[in-house]
């Protein structure tokens, strides 16, 4: 018995109609990641800003089989790279060769030219491994050899990364931290959870779930396009240049957020909105975003591990601190 086809996307989708799509797509992504209601949501969050995403946890915890989930349910085509000490850029580009038959210079894509990447254990190759993927991330192309080529839309990375361990690591630099849109951290299972994830496995009498594809490569353009049509207020923007501002002047940070932290703040705070179906941004959107968008993007003083902070509860803390504005609800947009 086939899988049902994905119904063909419209040109133009609603954000309340993006975020219906959306949350489909969580409900059967969910039949097969048990237990990560908000580390899916973030990820999705993230497709849907247009963003990459970091997932920065313990090994066996779900990252691989989370990345190769919303591939398939996306529709998009998956591609894998396990980042090891001696990968090189060529090995994730791509790089030209000579062809015997032809007798001419042919360009070979490497596995950086698909739909969704999972760049996993990204921390253990050295940084000009690393530096490959920057172009990529950041621009969507590809330059080898003198040619410059497009990557395939949408273009998203989900790298993971080992937070604990750090023999035979290469910490991410801060230029290569700064292109993820967002951080996600899986965490472990409740116990109640992870006797679920047993007996789904024991019900289910194969490895894996089969999920469906319910949606395209062009839908989800649709969606992202649908993101751009929610509505910011100026006092959420004076809001997000003060929290990203207090990063700077907070005397745990010795290095703050940049631009591009407010810019995936206000990016992500639409993404919200429109999974919780509204056309416009309220000021627990922003709330909700700031720690998975700037605190990857901040630098704490290095006497502060020894007092086990990190830039999650910095970035908490001012949240607290920084007032919020007062932004009157709106009637939601009819489907």
């Amino acid at each position: 018995m086939t899988s049902p086809q994905p119904t063909p996307a419209p040109d133009v989708l609603t954000p309340r109609q993006a975020g219906e799509r959306a949350a489909a797509v969580l409900d059967e992504i969910r039949t097969a990641v048990v237990g990560k209601a908000e580390p899916l949501a973030l990820v999705m969050l993230g497709i849907l800003a247009g963003g990459h995403v970091l997932i920065e946890d313990l090994p066996g915890l779900g990252k691989t089989l989370l990345a190769r989930s919303f591939a398939t349910t996306l529709g998009l085509d998956f591609r894998r790279i396990q980042f090891t000490p001696d990968l090189l850029p060529s090995d994730v580009t791509g790089a030209p060769f000579y062809d015997q038959r032809t007798a001419e210079m042919v360009f070979r894509p490497g596995p950086v030219f698909t739909h969704l990447l999972l760049a996993d254990e990204i921390n253990r190759t050295p940084p000009k491994t690393q530096a490959a993927l920057l172009e990529a991330m950041a621009e969507s192309q590809v330059s080898v050899d003198g040619s410059t080529r497009p990557l395939p839309e949408p273009f998203v990375v989900v790298a993971t990364a080992n937070p604990i361990e750090y023999e035979g690591t290469y910490t991410l630099p801060e230029a290569q931290l700064d292109r993820f849109l967002l951080r996600v951290r899986m965490g472990y299972l409740t116990a109640a959870q992870e006797t679920d994830l047993l007996r789904a496995r024991l019900d289910r009498a194969a490895p894996e779930a089969v999920l469906r594809a319910l949606s395209g490569p062009d839908e989800v353009l649709a969606m992202r396009a649908a993101v751009e049509r929610v509505e910011v207020d100026d006092d959420l923007l004076e809001y997000v240049v003060a929290l990203v501002g207090a990063t700077r002047a907070h005397p745990h940070i010795q290095v703050g957020a940049s631009p591009r932290g407010g810019l995936a703040l206000v990016q992500l705070a639409r993404a919200r909105a429109v999974l919780d179906l509204r056309d416009y941004v309220v000021p627990e959107d922003v709330k909700s975003m700031a720690v998975p968008a700037l605190a990857h993007r901040v630098t704490l003083k290095p006497e502060l591990w020894v007092r086990q902070i990190d830039g999650d509860d910095v970035i908490r803390e001012i949240t607290q601190s920084v007032p919020a504005p007062r932004t009157l609800p709106r009637t939601p947009v009819a489907s």
